[in-house]
């Protein structure tokens, strides 16, 4: 069965930087990507790439300073967060999709979810 696992969640201050890693099996994937969500609100676009041709696609507000990477040994997709802010903090998901396209920034499109990891920055 697909699994998603993620790790590297906790607890920082404003400014510094967190690396999150989620490494994915039991299917072929042609996309993965980061969503965070707070209580109350819909499941925010972070980050994604499409891994045939390891395009990238982040969200305005966390372009440069966000990147996402892969690791082509495996399905396992990282999360580069630095110079972080309070209005960071979320639960972060790690999600994968199987179709062969799909639109990367909205999370219907993905099949398959991590069970989520907390982040909080503090300021």
């Amino acid at each position: 069965q697909v699994q998603l696992v993620e790790s590297g969640g906790g607890l920082v201050q404003a400014g510094g930087s967190l690396r999150l890693s989620c490494a994915a099996s039991g299917a072929t994937f042609t996309s993965m990507g980061w969503f965070r969500q707070n209580p109350g609100n819909e499941r925010e676009f972070i980050a994604a790439i499409r891994w045939s041709a390891g395009s990238t696609y982040y969200a305005d507000s966390v372009q440069g300073r966000f990147t996402i990477s892969r690791d082509d040994a495996g399905y396992t997709v990282y999360l580069q967060m630095s110079s972080l802010k309070a209005e960071d903090t979320a639960v972060y998901y790690c999600a994968a999709d199987s179709s062969s396209w799909n639109n990367v920034h909205s999370w219907r499109a993905y099949d398959y979810w991590g069970q989520g990891t907390q982040v909080t920055v503090s300021s």
